[in-house]
């Protein structure tokens, strides 16, 4: 019988394997046109505020100068144009429904394959060191798998450790584009971006992904509503400070912090591409 978890180990140590060699990820993209589409797929699966909707034109140059495959560019202009040419007011209450209100759109990668609190937690302290090594520090009532906050460090700070965030939790990120496929969402353009530039899954694969979202993970996993009958409220804040406190018992130095959903202030502003947040 297939178990979610040899798929999920299968892609930790491809990503271990990725540090060791100093990069896999798909074909025919160079390191600038990676970096491109990790910081506009940062901004344009977060919360969109007047910041974001401004910048809008700002990161479509991005892409354009940083030679992003036509591919790529296109499925990141779907989000793009849908929100250049959205109500600000429905585009808000869009997200909010799309990634707030449900467990099979978190953006919280490491809730995906991680149901023990322990080992979600150590999953989350690991992350948090890996910013730490590149001198960075989260602010500690933010969590650090959010998608937004793996992207941007990709993009900003130290482009293969952030690879290496990416392929530990591929499977989340699967699954999170098949949902947004499946629902039709807008922000589906640009988390097929995100998957494209990570190296191509194998039949086994394939089928681990698609079996893992008609049947829910495994009961060491965490699953998500739609996924093999998981509930639909999104990880509550009590759940991750359980799994923050849990490993930082058995791990020294990080503190536990509530779970925090997009759009709020990112730790890492990437003044140097698309302006700093706030």
């Amino acid at each position: 019988m297939y178990r979610p978890l040899k798929f999920l180990s299968k892609w930790t140590k491809r990503a271990k394997d990725h540090a060791e060699s100093g990069g896999q990820t798909a074909p025919g993209i160079d390191d600038s046109a990676l970096q491109a589409v990790f910081a506009a797929a940062s901004w344009l699966i977060d919360y969109p505020g007047d910041d974001l909707l401004e910048r809008l034109p700002q990161i479509s140059a991005l892409l354009d100068q940083a030679g992003v495959p036509d591919h790529l560019k296109d499925d990141l202009d779907e989000t793009i144009g849908h929100l250049g040419a959205g109500d600000p007011i429905g585009l808000r209450a869009d997200y909010v429904e799309t990634f707030d209100t449900r467990r099979r759109g978190c953006l919280f990668l490491t809730y995906f394959s991680n149901g023990d609190t322990r080992k979600r937690g150590q999953a989350l302290l690991e992350i948090k060191e890996i910013y730490r090594a590149a001198g960075l520090d989260m602010d500690e009532s933010q969590l650090p798998d959010h998608l937004t906050y793996v992207l941007e460090f990709a993009a900003g700070h130290d482009l293969r450790a952030g690879v290496r965030i990416l392929l530990s939790n591929r499977a989340g990120i699967e699954l999170l584009r098949l949902h947004l496929d499946e629902i039709g969402s807008p922000w589906a353009g640009t988390i097929r971006a995100v998957c494209g530039t990570l190296p191509a899954l194998d039949g086994d694969d394939i089928h681990a992904v698609e079996r893992l979202a008609a049947e829910g993970p495994a009961t060491e996993t965490v699953g998500l509503d739609g996924l093999g009958g998981y509930g639909d409220l999104p990880p509550s804040a009590a759940e991750t400070t359980a799994a923050m406190t849990a490993a930082a018992s058995v791990s020294s130095g990080a503190a536990a912090g509530p779970c925090s959903a997009g759009g709020k202030q990112t730790f890492i502003p990437l003044t140097d591409v698309t302006g700093e947040r706030s």
